[in-house]
């Protein structure tokens, strides 16, 4: 391919595949950056190059009157780069992406888009800490939940994370949204102990197993799972990231016209509580539909409680009626529960 100090026919079609155009003759444009002589792995002979024709899909078009190559090991700098481009999540909705990149700015406004959010800490945090007290002997009144490790999935700009860390847990937030991992971040910064006990990621879950299998005391995935693109395969990753034993902690919507009726409707469309487009009543699941889903993935339902929100008071209260919001306690199972049903077939 490599023939002499030209490229070959073979070796200009090879570089033509891999994006690289190289005209046999072009006349030379006024600021074209000239690059000489360099050794290794470098360019070998003159090239020319206009900057600004690297373009936004990392293609880097060549124009020169004389081009070659010694090796294509420079390559590798754009190779990771075309990898992240394209890289997908089979659970993160890239639409959804888009909805809460554009909100990223208003996660600590507690009288804006996010309000009901803020206040439904009222409700979900104590939920939250009371069921993994259940499981816990020996704890701190002041942090109750010190040792333990939570998961806050879809943490957006950390208004449930900050709270769990307080309480004493070592908390990890994820996000896909970089804006909101940014924010939640510049939040935290202020706080020396929530400095200590949280971290956060730019990640979608399934890229956290690796490192995480087996993990975590808690996942929390709140007002997350009606935005996920895949909800089974979002609750196998959050079952393989807990530890046996560990607690699954959601909170969501009702998929019921009274649903569609409050949460769309009256809540985006008329009131504006929450922005336009926040939500799709198709992605709504029912706590029946939730638990046929945990069941079969190792996760025990141990509890199921309605929520409402009054969006005259600005509060959330507990109700046993389900048909708009709820929240759901899951248990995975441990590791001598698994053998039980071996060992009596």
């Amino acid at each position: 391919m490599w023939r002499g100090g030209r490229l070959s026919s073979r070796g200009v079609r090879f570089l033509e595949t891999l994006g690289f155009a190289c005209p046999s003759a072009v006349a030379e444009p006024p600021g074209v950056t000239s690059w000489t002589a360099f050794s290794g792995n470098q360019l070998t002979r003159n090239l020319q190059i206009k900057p600004w024709e690297f373009s936004g899909h990392r293609t880097m078009w060549l124009r020169s009157y004389r081009i070659t190559f010694s090796c294509l090991t420079r390559l590798k700098t754009y190779r990771s780069s075309w990898k992240k481009l394209y890289s997908t999540s089979q659970t993160v909705d890239s639409k959804e992406v888009k909805t809460f990149q554009a909100l990223a700015h208003s996660w600590w406004d507690e009288q804006g888009k996010f309000a009901p959010l803020h206040s439904m800490n009222d409700l979900r945090v104590p939920f939250i800490r009371d069921n993994l007290l259940k499981t816990s002997t020996n704890h701190d009144p002041g942090k109750p939940l010190s040792g333990m490790k939570i998961l806050d999935v879809g943490c957006g700009g950390g208004l449930l994370t900050e709270p769990l860390g307080r309480l004493g847990a070592s908390v990890v937030g994820i996000d896909p949204v970089a804006e909101n991992i940014k924010i939640a971040q510049h939040h935290k910064s202020f706080d020396p102990v929530l400095d200590k006990r949280i971290q956060y990621r730019v990640c979608s879950l399934e890229e956290t197993l690796n490192e995480n299998a087996e993990c975590f005391d808690a996942v929390v995935a709140s007002e997350v799972v009606e935005h996920v693109n895949n909800l089974e395969m979002f609750i196998q990753c959050c079952y393989q990231v807990l530890k046996p034993g560990g607690s699954l902690f959601i909170t969501t919507v009702n998929k019921t016209q009274l649903s569609y009726a409050l949460a769309i409707v009256f809540s985006e469309q008329i009131a504006g509580i929450v922005p336009k487009g926040t939500h799709t009543w198709e992605k709504f699941v029912s706590p029946e539909k939730l638990e046929s889903i945990l069941e079969p993935n190792g996760l025990s339902v141990e509890t199921v409680a309605g929520m409402v929100y009054n969006p005259f008071s600005g509060y959330w209260h507990w109700t046993e009626n389900t048909s708009l919001n709820y929240a759901a306690h899951a248990v995975r199972a441990r590791a001598q529960e698994h053998l039980e049903p071996a060992e009596s077939a």
